[in-house]
């Protein structure tokens, strides 16, 4: 039924701060605005407990093609919505009827396992204080406007009490009032107590601090800088950005890359594009080259984008995460390898396949961040013994000229990819 993939679209818009609930429920075309409207608000309202059950049952390790927007979606309709009742199920009635006696047997354990009886008590226990709400504030300084140690001394000026860098997580939960520290892992990022707002802050709206709020305000930016920090492209460079907007980390590699080199951006959203043309302009950026196109769309041999891709979702599913990077290694055997990165951080790959401690995990839990998770994988080199002469020519789409003029635009500077998976 159209009712359920509208409802899975709007619900991954929200999260991916596309837009409020009642903007794209309007913006979707729906004809029954008020139907659509509180499914959406009641499976979001749930959305922790359906994660759980989802999980627990193994919904989505059963059914491949079932995305994880839409899983929720149909789990809330049939276990705390009004259920599939006649055809509303459509197709997907009976593909929810093959899991509903262990949908329904993982929420009454979950019930039992937190000591409620009804469904709405569950909701009760995820309002109290959890891991999520005690994230620290992370806010990365925009180098192409200004430098951490300008952004640290306007701060004390107004009464902030800088505490240097970070030696551990235990520093940072330890933050109250109206202290702050550089993170112990990235650099140019200063992190604040948790709630501390500064969306109204004189730096923040002159483009000189950048807020990679997603999924929550603030609460994911350290782990959402990874990607661009992993990619380490040094000035000159080619990047590239599969699912750029809303831009924050196309502004990211932009500052890493000061502006030299060039940033291919590509989102199919043009309502996105156009408001991540905007937040570029404020940050600073002159580098970077938008496209409303499709990334998957585009030859995989261009001399662009053969070297270094980091694949990042804000996603702990390992359906949207693991299993992706293992089919992609497959799938090209010998092409790729995934790279070791920051051995300190403390959140591995789940181990389902050979090589996965290679890649991060972040959560409120482990790492004081939200949810999300990076790999790195790298083409593999010809070997250095190999005479260049007898190197693998490169293939026809590549034209020798255009290939000349990019390495003379960016001498010795690899192209490289940075792709976000959409949560």
């Amino acid at each position: 039924m159209a009712l359920y993939a509208t409802a899975a679209s709007v619900l991954a818009g929200v999260e991916s701060r596309r837009g409020s609930i009642k903007g794209l429920v309007y913006a979707s075309s729906f004809q029954n605005v008020k139907q659509l409207y509180a499914l959406v608000c009641e499976t979001q309202r749930y959305s922790s407990v359906l994660d759980a059950v989802i999980t627990s049952a193994g919904l989505l390790r059963a059914e491949k093609k079932l995305r994880p927007h839409l899983a929720k979606v149909l789990v809330y309709e049939l276990l705390l919505g009004k259920g599939f009742k006649g055809g509303s199920g459509g197709r997907w009635k009976p593909l929810l009827d093959r899991h509903q006696a262990r949908l329904k047997a993982e929420l009454a354990r979950l019930k039992v396992h937190r000591g409620v009886s009804k469904n709405e008590d569950l909701l009760q226990v995820e309002s109290k204080p959890g891991p999520a709400s005690q994230v620290p504030r992370f806010v990365r300084v925009n180098t192409l406007k200004t430098c951490c140690d300008d952004a640290v001394d306007y701060f004390k000026r107004q009464g902030f009490s800088y505490q240097g860098r970070a030696s551990s997580l235990e520093d940072l939960r330890a933050l109250k009032g109206k202290c702050f520290l550089l993170d112990p892992l990235l650099p140019e990022l200063l992190v604040f107590p948790a709630q501390t707002d500064l969306h109204d802050h004189p730096l923040y709206q002159a483009g000189h601090l950048i807020l990679q709020d997603k999924p929550r305000a603030c609460s994911a930016c350290q782990a959402s800088c990874l990607p661009a920090v992993l990619l380490a492209p040094p000035p000159g460079s080619h990047v590239i950005d599969a699912c750029a907007a809303p831009g924050n980390k196309t502004s990211h590699l932009a500052a890493l890359l000061k502006n030299q080199g060039k940033i291919f951006a590509f989102d199919l959203d043009a309502g996105r594009l156009a408001s991540m043309a905007t937040l570029l302009a404020r940050a600073g950026v002159s580098c970077c080259e938008l496209a409303e196109e499709d990334f998957l769309a585009i030859s995989p041999s261009d001399q662009r984008y053969r070297q270094r891709l980091v694949y990042s979702t804000c996603s702990l599913c390992q359906e949207e995460n693991e299993d992706v990077v293992r089919d992609a290694l497959q799938h090209n055997s010998g092409t790729f390898r995934l790279v070791p990165v920051l051995p300190s951080w403390p959140h591995r790959g789940l181990g389902t396949f050979p090589g996965a401690e290679c890649c991060l995990r972040a959560s409120p839990e482990t790492t004081l961040t939200g949810g999300f998770f990076v790999a790195v994988l790298e083409r593999v080199e010809v070997p250095s013994s190999v005479p260049r002469a007898e190197a693998p020519a490169p293939p026809p789409e590549a034209a020798p000229r255009r290939k000349r003029r990019r390495r003379a635009a960016a001498p010795g500077a690899p192209p490289r990819t940075e792709q976000e998976g959409k949560p």
